[in-house]
């Protein structure tokens, strides 16, 4: 009796062990996926304000821009520096690692072919966190799909739209103007009279001999009817 006793009681003590060890296991994971939340939640912040710099470096860079020169920086590494100046000026301490990616590999809205820096943002294709609520500087970043549509330029998260040379309107091409045809003479009417041939002039030989003829001729006869 007493040893059927102690077989119950070690198998109710088992059977909370295992109870127990599943409570530990599913409490255990639920750490570490608050944990990892929270760190994301941490390196999305963090990502904020390593935007927040290179918006400020932007604007920085656009209000030193000498007369003459583009307000936009041709890359991130002009941001270090201003080739603008003789001497060192910097708009950005570094080139930061994405605390996303944990690279210093950052996606950058181009104004043209691979030149003038208009935006950063993070190559990451995550889903983010934050989704509302977003500082005053960050205006346009609720809702996003992906962190990599978080993006940064000189106007604190306003969209980005890449800017392109307008394109030139040709006119168009003109007709070829086909060549003209000679005038020709309008043809006589199948009907119309023959013109009769100009008489050929008299030939000298034919001209002297009706000369002497006229000089041989007899004068004519005297006009008796007048009484003479």
């Amino acid at each position: 009796m007493v040893a059927r006793h102690t077989r119950r009681v070690a198998g109710f003590t088992y059977v909370g062990l295992i109870v127990f060890v599943a409570i530990l296991g599913m409490v255990g994971a639920a750490t570490v996926k608050v944990d990892s939340l929270l760190r994301r939640a941490a390196a999305e912040n963090e990502l904020l304000e390593i935007g927040a710099a290179y918006s400020a470096a932007l604007r920085s860079y656009a209000a030193a821009t000498p007369k003459g020169y583009t307000p936009v920086p041709p890359t991130l590494q002009d941001l270090l520096k201003d080739p603008r100046f003789p001497g060192t000026r910097r708009h950005l301490r570094k080139i930061f690692v994405d605390p996303i990616t944990g690279g210093t590999q950052w996606g950058i809205v181009y104004q043209g072919e691979n030149v003038g820096v208009l935006a950063v943002y993070s190559l990451s294709q995550t889903k983010p966190l934050k989704v509302a609520n977003f500082d005053a500087r960050f205006p346009h970043f609720e809702n996003r799909e992906h962190l990599s549509e978080w993006k940064f330029s000189a106007a604190e998260g306003a969209p980005v739209t890449p800017v392109r040379p307008p394109l030139v309107s040709l006119p168009p091409p003109r007709p070829e103007t086909p060549p003209v045809p000679a005038a020709v003479p309008p043809a006589a009417p199948a009907d119309a009279p023959e013109a009769e041939p100009e008489p050929a002039p008299a030939q000298p030989e034919e001209a002297d001999e009706a000369e002497e003829e006229k000089e041989t001729a007899p004068p004519p006869p005297p006009d008796t009817a007048s009484g003479t």
